[in-house]
């Protein structure tokens, strides 16, 4: 049997719906080469999103898709993962060495954001992407105690730049690795920028698919400069069902939108109460709040985190949830809102400023 031409299949395979993921594989990948002869065909995918957990599944899918379509008698299926940059906002350039800044923002504090930041970041990691974290909330950090690296330094090899601190695989930087923990941060705005901008651009970081950023709460004056001075590919919104905290995660969305940083969805936090004891599950701060931005400002619904006591408690040890319990339902709700994340940034519009060289225009002699 004579399988389907080259064409007919490239075109088949972009258009599949890749049942782990929720998107066409056009979406999110790209086709790097087919070999068809006689019965068999065989090809290598190459996806912009990291799923080390869910590769053998995405293989078995286009391998049996590709012979139900071909009439192949054998398919074989490579693969493989590269993460790509994608586009900032303004007139802003991507940070050397960092494909892709995401922004973990929520419209008022008390929702959880950091939490979810430090997940989402090892989750990401875990599913084989090289993952770091700047904890941009000048005046509350929290990254150094939940990542285990509370009183450690950053070492300057130069006097100039710092190195970032190694956090369970991921690249950490914080205001808190400078100053003691008990120092209130007594910044006016202009401060916490500047602040800010050294940790981004003065900390070498290595190679990053995804510095996942840990935002202040709120939307004033220092949140909308961060906006606009940090070059960000992507903004995720976090919330409770609470209607309290939608209205406030409305308003940062809203900001985002005006800086043209692209809202990749939602994340409802603390969804659902799971009891410890029982296992009972409860809504006690409402439903539907999440669902209600979603349905308003047409972003898609990254995940639904639960509200677990473990997970409270591996935050404060110092190892959170994902690396403690990685098997726990908690853990794989978190993996499976970063795959969402990385998806939902894998289909904004890639930046190409690096492949062109710079135009230099001399003056006739």
């Amino acid at each position: 049997m004579t399988v389907s031409s080259e064409s007919d299949v490239n075109k088949f395979l972009n258009s599949i719906e890749l049942e782990s993921i929720g998107r066409p594989l056009g979406e999110i990948g790209r086709v790097l080469n087919i070999a068809v002869s006689g019965s068999a065909v065989s090809a290598t995918i190459e996806l912009g999103i990291p799923v080390n957990s869910a590769v053998d599944q995405i293989r078995a899918q286009i391998e049996a898709d590709l012979c139900a379509h071909t009439g192949a008698e054998t398919a074989d299926v490579e693969v493989t993962m590269k993460i790509s940059s994608h586009a900032v906002q303004g007139n802003l350039k991507p940070v050397p060495g960092i494909k892709n800044i995401i922004a973990i923002a929520s419209g008022k504090g008390g929702v959880g954001k950091s939490t979810v930041a430090t997940n989402i970041a090892l989750a990401l990691a875990g599913e084989g992407a090289s993952v770091g974290i700047l904890d941009a909330d000048i005046y509350g950090p929290s990254q150094p105690h939940m990542l285990g690296l509370t009183g450690e330094r950053p070492v300057s090899p130069d006097g100039k730049t710092m190195l970032p601190l190694s956090g369970h695989g991921l690249q950490v930087m914080s205001i808190g690795f400078l100053v003691d923990p008990d120092q209130p941060m007594v910044w006016r705005g202009p401060m916490v920028t500047s602040a800010l901008n050294q940790l981004i651009y003065q900390t070498e970081w290595k190679e990053l698919d995804y510095l996942i950023v840990d935002m202040p709460p709120g939307t004033g004056d220092i949140q909308l400069t961060l906006s606009q001075k940090v070059p960000v590919s992507g903004a995720v919104m976090v919330t409770t069902p609470q209607e309290i905290a939608t209205l406030d995660a409305r308003k940062g969305l809203v900001m985002f939108r005006k800086v043209s940083i692209p809202v990749l969805g939602v994340v409802e936090n603390m969804s659902m109460h799971v009891c410890s004891s029982c296992g009972h599950e409860e809504a006690i701060f409402g439903t539907g709040g999440a669902q209600q931005i979603v349905d308003d400002f047409d972003i898609p619904l990254l995940g639904q985190l639960p509200l677990e006591a473990k997970i409270r408690e591996q935050a404060d040890s110092g190892v959170p949830i994902v690396i403690a319990a990685p098997e726990s339902a908690a853990a794989i709700a978190y993996r499976e809102t970063a795959i969402r994340i990385a998806t939902a940034q894998a289909a904004q519009r890639m930046d190409y400023s690096s492949k062109f060289g710079k135009i230099v225009v001399e003056e006739a002699g």
